[in-house]
């Protein structure tokens, strides 16, 4: 099976070729920038018929959520006509799509945790553009899934785990969201699931579930309780630790809404393709326990 995974940089596409490594059953060709950019959607075609994949994984995307309150354009130009493009040239390969999607699809307002039928509401611009995304790969290719997800971490990129250990190894102190919930979702477990699925895809030609998953981790906390884990873990291993003081989303502004709520309900994957993500605090540790054991302690200063 030939999996050609859009963006190269990507938390979810490095995830997808360490996934991928040294496994005879399946190739994974990252296709990025410069033959393909989703700034310029012409550019998405000739790209991925180049790759000659069996199934496409859609996860480049713009994700600066504040920054994009002022560059909307492009924000829309690469989540939604970009992704639409992707879902495009699956569909005119005869391939399926496996797009990803997020939890600023919804405003956060909900008690409980999100499932696929409820109804969204983006708060920002990068919500509502991942949001005209998704409904974009729907229009475009039929055989399509889009998983969303939330709060993702790995050992690769940018994100909240590498930023929390590298703020405790120069503060005692760090103040960190309370009223803020969710599910940390490592991008090493979502490339697993993306493997389980496409696998699915390829040997059942009749499958007929395609549409919206949730895809999580499992179990939900609030982000200082999520850099709490981190930084207990860290210093378990002998690395960087710092007190976290609960603050309030007022007391922490910033130019785009959060979503007070992104608790997402993942029951809908684990039925349809029978694959359950680890429990959130044991994919940390595992993601920390390779940070700080030096397989990608580069990526720390990133």
């Amino acid at each position: 099976m030939r999996l050609a995974v859009t963006g190269r940089e990507g938390q979810v596409a490095a995830s997808l070729i360490e996934a991928a490594r040294g496994r005879d059953d399946v190739q994974v060709l990252a296709v990025g920038r410069p033959a393909l950019d989703l700034a310029r959607p012409d550019t998405v075609f000739p790209a991925l018929e180049a790759a000659r994949p069996d199934i496409i994984v859609s996860a480049a995307a713009y994700t600066n959520v504040d920054q994009a309150e002022d560059e909307k354009d492009l924000a829309i130009t690469v989540n939604a006509t970009g992704a639409g493009k992707v879902a495009e040239a699956a569909a005119r390969l005869g391939v399926p799509v496996i797009h990803l999607s997020t939890d600023y699809v919804f405003d956060g307002a909900k008690h409980g945790a999100y499932v696929e039928t409820d109804a969204t509401a983006p708060l920002g611009v990068y919500g509502a553009s991942k949001l005209t995304g998704e409904e974009a790969v729907a229009a475009a290719n039929p055989r399509h899934l889009i998983l969303r997800t939330a709060w993702v971490y790995s050992p690769f990129g940018r994100n909240f785990v590498k930023t929390m250990l590298r703020l405790a190894a120069d503060r005692d102190e760090i103040s960190v969201v309370a009223d803020q919930w969710g599910n940390p979702t490592s991008a090493l477990d979502i490339a697993d699931a993306i493997l389980h699925a496409a696998a699915r895809l390829q040997a059942d030609g009749n499958f007929a579930a395609f549409g919206v998953y949730h895809l999580a981790g499992e179990g939900e906390t609030n982000w200082s309780g999520f850099a709490r884990h981190i930084l207990d873990t860290s210093r378990a291993f002998g690395g960087p630790y710092a007190m976290v003081r609960d603050i309030a989303t007022a007391d922490y502004p910033t130019r785009a809404r959060r979503p007070a709520n992104s608790r997402l309900s993942s029951v809908r994957f684990e039925d349809v393709f029978e694959w359950r993500a680890p429990q959130w605090r044991e994919s940390t540790e595992r993601v920390v326990r390779r940070l700080r054991g030096g397989e990608t302690r580069r990526a720390l200063s990133a």
